[in-house]
């Protein structure tokens, strides 16, 4: 029992760390505190055959608040997107070597 609750501790920690980088706008250790969250949850749902049901009734009740954080912390997140890949344009204050444009 006493590793189920260590993971639930983890996985609050690593929220409330996600939730302080996102409202200071640091997005990156937002998200990298918001997947160890979800790895410390993955670890407890991996668990829970083994729990006696006492356990689950324990660890179910806990994880589930940790889980609609989590949930609601990443929906807040901005979308990462990739640049477009475009050709490249022509500067026209760009100097150009008189070699070449010879």
């Amino acid at each position: 029992m006493d590793r189920y609750l260590k993971l639930l501790a983890d996985a609050g920690l690593e929220l409330t760390a996600a939730e302080e980088a996102a409202g200071g706008g640091e997005i990156g250790q937002a998200e990298d505190a918001l997947d160890r969250a979800g790895e410390a949850l993955a670890l407890l749902r991996a668990d829970w055959a083994a729990m006696t049901p006492a356990q689950r009734a324990i660890v179910g009740g806990a994880a589930a608040p940790l889980r609609a954080r989590l949930d609601h912390v990443r929906a807040r997140l901005p979308k990462r997107v990739a640049l477009s890949e475009g050709a490249p344009e022509r500067d026209p204050d760009e100097e150009v070597d008189p070699a070449q444009a010879a």
